[in-house]
């Protein structure tokens, strides 16, 4: 295999914006970039394969004959069906967890237990095969706070509902038990304590044993501004999040991160590759919502300009199990600078995204600082690029300050069009409360200093 230093073949795993954004990384350092099956994003930093992300017996053997020296591989399924087994079997070195590690986000039962296992914090939760015993667990509960219901297995995203009411959360437990509106992923269900706070994206590079903090990241599901409309796969992102300061860091480090390596390796599956923790932060403290084995998207497209290190080297030292030469990070996390993107979305979507779709101004310039990163794009037969999925583009910008970056972001996407675009207008305003809530409470405290109040 290549060594770090050298002009390396890699191919990256997957089609849209987090791929593209890791392939841009990875090509950026002189290496050679193919992209399986990638999009008309991913072509102008290396070269598209038409093997599915799925196909794990095509990806194996493209991967054998093109000689890779590393495969990046993207999306979570593919993680799930061995994709890093087989690889590995065929002697190619590949970043990603093995099958067995990627339960932790291929089934919602199997990390709950994990974490009730090794004293990981994460909401109360009961796991259910019968949907009569699961409406029996919502009849047992206090009818203004049911249980968040959770699909057990891979449902792109949409496996989630938040219920308002006993009968939502019935409802949801009918669709996904009775109705198997997501097949195999909602024969199982959990049923889980409903958390509040603020929530955060934390990506950490693992080897097995160590990890690389990235910057915090948050993410923005609903489709409307405000966090209105159903959920999406993610409208934005936005790095660093401020909720996540030095104390929560450590803490999330020492709390969640740290056992849960110590966990998988102690269980025969040490974790190699990148440990996504959907945080739930409430005053700081930090619980887990769920894990996810592979980088979010669009978080990838804001983790990639705000880390100051070689992508390469991080990757492949991953791969490798071996991090110890890339300066571990445990407060801060390597930030450099901040990024924000705003996805722009098809018409459509989420429910029935339309395609077809020419995009215009992706030739024109962009402002200094802008980055357009591909997700649902093609290349149409005239050569012009159309849009092939719901979520089309991700737009960012990359700037000393979160301010600075959604500016030149929000300035970029008004130079791109295409029938029946919608965006949000409002990715990174969490940032700003955080930062408001903070400077309210340090205020509060220094009153309190000077003038404390009698017993």
């Amino acid at each position: 295999m290549a060594p770090a230093a050298s002009k390396a073949r890699v191919i990256v795993v997957g089609a849209g914006a987090r791929e593209h954004a890791l392939a841009a990384a990875v090509a950026s350092g002189g290496h050679e970039v193919l992209a399986a099956p990638g999009n008309a994003g991913t072509e102008g930093v290396g070269r598209n394969v038409p093997v599915r992300a799925d196909d794990v017996p095509g990806l194996v053997d493209l991967a054998v004959s093109e000689r890779a020296d590393l495969v990046v591989v993207g999306p979570e399924l593919p993680l799930t069906l061995g994709l890093v087994d087989a690889l590995t079997a065929r002697g190619v070195r590949a970043f990603g967890p093995m099958a067995a590690a990627a339960r932790l986000e291929g089934s919602k039962a199997f990390m709950k237990r994990f974490c009730e296992r090794h004293g990981i914090p994460t909401a109360a939760f009961a796991v259910f095969d019968d949907p009569d015993a699961a409406d029996r667990h919502v009849a047992s509960r206090p009818a203004s706070a049911p249980p968040v219901v959770k699909a057990d297995g891979l449902a792109a995203g949409k496996g989630v509902v938040v219920p308002a009411t006993a009968d939502e959360a019935r409802a949801a437990i009918d669709g996904l038990m009775r109705k198997g509106e997501f097949g195999a992923a909602g024969r199982r269900v959990v049923l889980e304590e409903r958390l509040t706070g603020e929530e955060a994206s934390f990506h950490v590079v693992c080897d097995g044993t160590r990890a690389v903090a990235l910057a915090p990241a948050q993410d923005h599901k609903r489709v409307g501004d405000g966090d209105t409309g159903p959920n999406t796969g993610g409208m934005g992102a936005y790095a660093p999040a401020p909720i996540v300061d030095a104390a929560v860091h450590g803490r999330v480090m020492r709390e969640i991160v740290e056992p849960t390596l110590r966990g998988m390796a102690a269980e025969g599956m040490p974790f190699c590759g990148v440990l996504f923790v959907g945080l739930m932060i409430d005053r700081g403290v930090p619980k887990v919502l769920e894990y996810n084995v592979r980088f979010g998207d669009p978080e990838a497209t804001v983790l990639v300009p705000t880390y100051r290190g070689d992508w390469f080297a991080l990757l492949e030292g991953a791969a490798r199990g071996d991090l110890s030469g890339l300066g571990l990070e445990t407060s801060s996390g390597p930030v450099a600078r901040a990024a924000l993107s705003v996805v722009m979305a098809a018409r459509g979507y989420p429910d029935a995204p339309r395609t077809g779709d020419r995009i215009d101004g992706l030739d024109g310039p962009l402002p200094d600082g802008a980055f357009v990163r591909h997700a649902g794009t093609s290349r149409a037969k005239d050569g012009t690029v159309v849009t092939s999925g719901g979520r089309v583009l991700a737009v960012g910008g990359v700037a000393p300050t979160l301010e600075a970056a959604s500016r030149i972001a929000y300035a970029a996407v008004d130079r791109i069009r295409f029938e029946g675009e919608h965006h949000r207008r409002d990715i990174g305003r969490r940032a700003q409360l955080s930062r408001e809530n903070e400077s309210a409470r340090s205020t509060e405290e220094r009153v309190r200093t000077r003038h404390p109040k009698e017993p």
